[in-house]
Formats: structure tokens, sequence, C-alpha cells
């Protein structure tokens, strides 16, 4: 009895870990005959568990969905990743996520044995986080229901701030998809109002997004990267100055010092990229370029040169100045 539970238990496992299996690969794996296998997917069936079945020679076995959630089965790995990435969660920028996250982490932690639950447990002990501004919260039920909008192809109503952050203004958009950085998430949207696209912050959509609207037909994204495409929209767009900076240093090692928040990076050649960055200010422009630490080119804006070669002047001088 105890080796047909404990098998019945591997064979779930087989299940959850990839979508459809062969009867001929289950018995394999389980070391039995087929007929041994289809009488063990009878009990499953039997304990509630939906295993569909695929009839003929080719057919197979796939875990269906239940109404039950069925017990998860892990290895060794597969229990440390999930632990240290609820770890993680406990600080995340969805809101309300911390305390659902240390309860499952609690749980987890509870069932473990201990040569894994002191792999874990030294992850905590040892890791401290950054202090400093912490990430923008969004509310979880806000960011599922634009997440459905965005797969059901709804459209929605949204009540958002000007550029002045004083005057909430609806927007009616057509959502396409979320995007989201260590810090934020956006939505990506066609604006119905403006006839293009624009890129949201979700953090600050005010009040209910409302019940979704009518389907729409989704249109050609603007960019094959949408990733790409909203870095580059929420790093210059919104400010008065936006610069193009030939960086004589390749993609990746510019792209290693710059956050996807802060600027996109667009690969010339193999020695050669340009750093696609904005600002308000273009003394704080210029630091920002200055401190990636590579030779660069200016190519836009104009007025940014003046003040770059004040920068050098002054930095020169304190310089100079210095002792030794």
């Amino acid at each position: 009895m105890l080796e047909t539970s404990a098998r019945l238990l591997r064979l779930l496992s087989l299940l959850q870990s990839r979508r459809d299996w062969t009867g001929a690969e289950l018995a394999g794996r389980l070391g039995v005959g087929l007929r041994t296998v289809r009488r063990d997917v009878d009990r499953l069936r039997d304990l509630g568990y939906p295993v569909d079945a695929a009839p003929g020679a080719a057919g197979g076995y796939r875990l269906g969905v239940g109404a039950a959630l069925p017990p998860l089965l892990l290895d060794d790995e597969e229990a440390v990743a999930v632990a240290i990435s609820l770890h993680v969660a406990t600080t995340s920028s969805v809101a309300g996520l911390e305390e659902s996250s240390l309860r499952a982490l609690t749980k987890l932690q509870q069932t473990l044995p201990s040569r894994i639950r002191h792999r874990i447990t030294a992850f905590g002990a040892t890791t401290v986080p950054l202090t400093g501004p912490g990430p923008d919260r969004v509310d979880p039920e806000l960011l599922t229901a634009v997440a459905a909008a965005c797969r059901d192809q709804r459209r929605l109503r949204l009540t958002y701030p000007g550029r002045d952050d004083m005057t909430a203004r609806p927007r009616h958009v057509e959502p396409h998809r979320l995007v989201h950085t260590p810090r934020r998430w956006y939505l990506l949207a066609w604006d119905l109002d403006r006839d293009d696209w624009r890129t949201f912050r979700v953090d600050r959509i005010r009040g209910p997004v409302g019940p979704p609207g009518a389907r729409f037909t989704p249109r050609p994204l603007p960019a094959d990267d949408v990733a790409a495409y909203v870095s580059q929209s929420i790093a210059s767009s919104p400010y008065r100055y936006q610069a193009r900076i030939l960086m004589r240093a390749p993609a990746a090692a510019v792209a290693a010092r710059t956050s996807p928040a802060a600027g996109r990076v667009e690969a010339v050649d193999q020695d050669t990229c340009i750093l696609h960055t904005g600002s308000d200010s273009l003394d704080e422009l210029a630091l920002h370029v200055a401190l990636k630490g590579f030779d660069f080119q200016v190519l836009d804006p104009p007025e940014l040169i003046p003040v770059l070669r004040a920068l050098a002047a002054r930095l020169g001088r304190a310089a100079g100045s210095s002792p030794g």
C-alpha cells in the first residue's frame, strides 16, 4: 500500500512537470507496466484529480483543470527557487502581496526537509534589503483588472492625472500590454481620445477602472520589442530635453550601467551604441551621461554641449586645485 501511495505521488508530480505524457513515458519513469499506469491514473481520478487521456497508440495523459488545488510536488531545486521568490515578494511593488507571500513562505518552510530548510534559512539570515526609496505600490485588484482587459481585449475607462499631476482626466483606452521594472508597472495602450499610443504608470491610475467595455480588435504594436518601446517612452518622452548620445562602448556594457526606466540603448556596431535618455535639466543630463564612464559624443540636443564644456572646466579646476 505504501509503495502504491508513493507511486501515485510520483505520478502526480510527473503530470505537473509537463503538459503531455505518453503512457510509455510514464511507465518508464515509474518502472511499471502500461496496465499499472492506467490503474494509477484511475486512482488519481477517484481522488478528484482530473487526468485527461487521449485514446490510441499515440495517446497520452494530461493533468486537467479541477475544482481543487492539487498538492504541489517540488524537487529540491524547485523548492529553493520558490522559497527565494516568496522571500523577495515580501518587498513586492504590488501592494498587499507581502502578507500572503509571508504566509506561503511559512507554510513551505514548515514542510521542507532539514537539508532544504537550512539553505533557505541561510539565504534569509544573510540577505539585507538595500534601504532607500521603495517601489511605487500598485493595488493588486487594479493590476489584475488591467491584465484581464489586456487578455480579453476589452476597452477601459481610466482616470489619469495630467503632467501637472493635479488634474485627473478620464482616458478611454484599448489596453495591449503590461510592462514592469523593479519599481513600477506600466500599461501600453491605444488612447482613443488622442488617437495614438500612450504609456501609463499603473500606480498613478486613480479610482476604479470601471467595468470593461466593448471588445476591440488588437492593433499592430508600435514596435516588435515592446519593452524597448516602453523604455524609450518613460526614459525620454516625459522630459523637456530628449537626448541621443553616441557612446563609444559596446551596447551590452552601456546597458549594464543603464536602468530600463532611465534610458534605452541602441546598438550601432560592436564598439558603439546610441543612448536615448531625457531630463528636465541639462545639468542633470550632463552628469547622467558623464558618469557612465565611457567616451561619448552628443547627437542631440545641441544645448547640452556648452553645459558639458562648463562641467569639464569646473571639474578640471577642482582637480588642479586639489592637493597631490
